[in-house]
């Protein structure tokens, strides 16, 4: 298994410099091997990473005598990220309209998303305690010691606001957990009043970063609008906002992990919904709050947890009316407006909570797919791979 450690660093003044000066590097390179492969493909030719970095390689020393002085593997893992950015790009045009994620590589600013990138190969990294040692740069003062044990495979440096960080990638061994309650089943219903409401009626409230750090984030985004671009007090303003987006980003960040860690140590099986979040944030009255919850983050944190716990994610299809559908009876109702979060079942008069009634609905069809999966993975302690629920059939895959 493959996971990676983000690690603040706390670099010296020559070093932050270093830094700032390989992610131009990587940034250059980039933007160069974008403008060369398209201007080849225009021309009839079929470029590809490998040949544009042996390109590179073969004239930078004339043309680009400034990239020695930083390590080798910044540019060269640039074009590499470009690759695999076409390749992506490729595969998704394959798919329908609605299920592609990547777009056409687009060329890189300077200050936005800085990082550069080094393979664990002849420039090795070395660990000593809350320090690492990089290709040219050499040791770096680390907030913290790597967490994880096993084959280093590279570390990609990057900086957030004015803060500089180190992600080590690390391929450890690892076995999925036996679960001494195979049966704890749960469901979990995503919303905005409340984050997440659980089956069994416990509710988790949203940090709700962005709404309670607005009104500074407007002020502090006027005040850069106010600023000289180009002037001192313009580099200050923005990198106040900066720090406050990291903020805002890391406080919603905390509370997604602290509850994703909590669910898949509290249940074996684990039923949510396939929600659209594309199409929910076309509503312009609900579209910030819907990105202050971030979904998508919430499934991504819970999908690689439950793959190291031993937990199954079982993913109801989109179109499924669980907070319509009668958790007791089975009976749907036609209608149920958001402003609705009380209903009673016209079919058997039973009285829902519209969250906590979704809540079981997606609890029981993750126990119906857990009883009919039971033996399907024997080999693996009795544990199958995430499911996939659809209206008209089920399929497995992993989520």
């Amino acid at each position: 298994m493959i996971l990676a450690h983000k690690i603040a660093l706390d670099p010296t003044e020559d070093q932050a410099v270093y830094f700032a000066r390989a992610c131009g590097t990587a940034r250059f390179s980039w933007n160069w091997a974008l403008a060369e492969w398209q201007r080849q493909y225009k021309e009839g030719g079929k470029p590809s990473e490998a040949s544009l970095r042996k390109q590179l390689n073969a004239l930078k020393r004339e043309e680009f005598p400034w990239m020695l002085e930083v390590t080798k593997a910044a540019p060269q893992q640039a074009i590499k990220n470009l690759g695999r950015a076409f390749s992506n790009f490729f595969k998704d045009l394959k798919k329908p309209k609605k299920q592609r994620r990547f777009g056409y590589p687009q060329f890189k600013k300077k200050g936005e998303h800085d990082s550069f990138r080094a393979e664990n190969g002849p420039e090795t990294f070395a660990f000593d305690g809350k320090r690492i040692k990089l290709p040219v740069v050499g040791w770096v003062k680390m907030r913290e010691a790597l967490r994880f044990s096993g084959k280093i495979l590279s570390a990609t440096v990057s900086r957030v606001a004015d803060r500089w960080f180190v992600s080590v990638t690390v391929e450890v061994a690892h076995q999925v957990p036996v679960r001494e309650n195979q049966a704890a089943v749960g469901g979990v219903d995503l919303g905005i009043k409340a984050l997440a409401t659980m089956s069994d009626g416990s509710t988790v409230e949203g940090p709700k970063a962005l709404r309670s750090n607005l009104k500074k984030l407007k002020r502090l985004s006027r005040s850069l609008s106010r600023k000289v671009k180009g002037s001192a007090n313009r580099g200050k303003a923005k990198a106040k906002l900066a720090r406050l987006h990291a903020r805002i980003s890391n406080i919603r960040k905390d509370g997604l992990h602290k509850l994703t860690t909590e669910l898949v140590n509290k249940f074996s099986v684990i039923g949510i919904e396939d929600l659209n979040v594309k199409g929910m944030m076309g509503n312009r009255k609900l579209a910030r709050a819907i990105a202050d919850m971030s979904f998508y983050e919430f499934k991504r944190q819970l999908t690689y947890k439950a793959d190291m716990a031993g937990t199954r994610i079982v993913v109801t299809d989109r179109w499924y009316p669980s907070s319509k559908t009668c958790s007791d009876c089975g009976h749907v109702v036609p209608t149920l407006p958001l402003s609705v979060r009380d209903w009673v079942c016209p079919a058997c008069g039973s009285v829902h909570d519209r969250d906590r009634n979704a809540a079981i609905n997606l609890k029981n069809i993750a126990a119906s797919s857990a009883v009919t999966a039971c033996g399907a993975g024997s080999a693996d302690g009795g544990l199958a791979p995430a499911v996939k629920l659809s209206a008209m059939k089920q399929e497995l895959s992993h989520v």
